[in-house]
Order: structure tokens, then sequence, then C-alpha cells
């Protein structure tokens, strides 16, 4: 089997690691486009130009399935890549779980980047899928591009700004950026102390991941656990960046194609 990612730069890892783990013969195709991050500044149309980009470059490399490994992407360009490449090829969105956080009760933080928080987009999620929870939005400005970067003081100085907007009792946290779960560690790390002792970080790699499996068009197919890096639709490799993280031990062990 293989299974496609797109997003803006190295924020499609942690769906990538958990495809890796629920299924370790899956091939990979990473299809970003770092140069253009972040992409929350860029218009909607210039958004979804990117993404097309991306994911016309993804799938000629026929994959089974296409995870769109990219919050910003599933808000504005989903509709796009679905009228291009389905039925042929299944597209599977990133949403925020926020109907998983605020099904434990207690209060639910969400934090997302700038253009995603207070969207109308995010704004209907909370509408739609928190039911009685109470739900603070949480912008996280320059904590994707800091993750990208594998920025250290970036990352903490973010992670310390966000959590210090966060109320005291946040029982659920939502990460909203693909970014953020490459770092959930250090970010419970910063909520715990006047969160409640039972807080829980609600990612959606594990979910799309499983989503993804679930639609591929030869969900029987083997694969050799293959990984094809592209950039802007160039073969590349994973940037420096990437292989900090400790999550991608199981991204660096196969071969690249």
């Amino acid at each position: 089997m293989k299974i496609a990612l797109m997003d803006s730069g190295i924020g499609l890892l942690a769906a990538a690691v958990a495809l890796r783990t629920l299924r370790p013969d899956v091939d990979l195709v990473l299809s970003s486009n770092p140069a253009s991050m972040p992409w929350g500044p860029h218009t909607p149309e210039e958004i979804t130009e990117l993404a097309l980009g991306c994911a016309r470059a993804a799938a000629a490399y026929e994959p089974d399935a296409l995870i769109v490994a990219c919050n910003t992407a599933s808000v504005h360009a989903l509709d796009a890549l679905r009228a291009e490449l389905e039925p042929g090829l299944p597209v599977i969105g990133t949403v925020p779980a926020i109907k998983p956080a605020a099904a434990l009760g207690g209060p639910v933080a969400i934090w997302a980047t700038p253009a995603t928080t207070g969207s109308a987009y995010q704004r209907g999620l909370i509408r739609d899928f928190a039911g009685t929870a109470a739900v603070t939005e949480v912008a996280c400005p320059g904590l994707a591009d800091a993750v990208e970067h594998g920025d250290d003081a970036a990352i903490e100085a973010a992670v310390a700004d966000a959590a210090a907007r966060t109320p005291g009792g946040t029982a659920g946290l939502v990460l909203g950026c693909t970014h953020y779960e490459l770092v959930a560690d250090r970010i419970r790390a910063a909520v715990a102390p006047t969160a409640l002792p039972a807080l829980t970080l609600h990612g959606s790699a594990d979910p799309v991941a499983a989503q993804a499996l679930r639609r591929a068009a030869a969900p029987t197919r083997q694969g050799t656990a293959t990984l094809t890096v592209l950039h802007a639709g160039t073969p590349a490799t994973l940037p420096a960046a990437a292989l900090a993280y400790p999550q991608t031990t199981l991204l660096r062990a196969v071969p690249t194609a």
C-alpha cells in the first residue's frame, strides 16, 4: 500500500509516523512546499493553488490515498482537491479533534495558528461538536514556523506565550495545527501546572492515519516501507529539522525512494 501526505512543511510527519506504526510496510510519499510556508498569511486562492501543486506532485506517484495533513489547507482547499482527484484517489482532510475533546467533559482549549483561530471554520466546528463544553481558542503566533525550522528558543517562547493564555483548569487541549504534534510533550509540560491533573492532548494524526487506511484504494496491496520526499514536486530528503524530532525514528530507518 502507498499513502501520500501533503502539507506546507514538516507538519505531515506526525501522520506519517502514525501510518508507519499502524502499517509498517506502507510506502509513504511526503509532498510539501517549505519555501512557501507558513500558508496562513496567504489568501484562500493562493493556499488552494499551493495545495493543488503538492497534491498533483504526490498523485503522480499513484498512491492509494492522499492525506491533507494541514489544517489550513483542509479549511481552504479540501473541496478543490476532492473535485480534482476523487473518486480515483481518496482525499482525507484534517479536522481539529474538538468533538472527542469535548466528549470527555471539562473545559477545552484549542491551540491553532492565528489564521485558523477565530475563523468561521473553527467556530463552526465548536458550534457543531463542542456541546456544552467551555471552549477557549488560543492563537499560537510563530509556533508552526519555529517547529518547521527546529528553532528551540522560538518553540519555547511560543509555547510559553500560548500556555500563559490557556485558562487554568483546562481538561482537554486540542492541537489545531499538525506541526504542534511534533512538540506535544513540550506543550503538555507548559500547560500541565495550571491544567487539570487528567489533562488530555488531542491531535489528529492517529485518526487521520486510520481513516486513510480504511479508505485506501488498494488496502491489501503490500508495500516495501519506502519513503519518497518531494519539495515543490522535486525529489528531496527529510530536512535536518525534521530528523531532530524523536517521532521520526520510524521514518529514518527505511530507505528513501
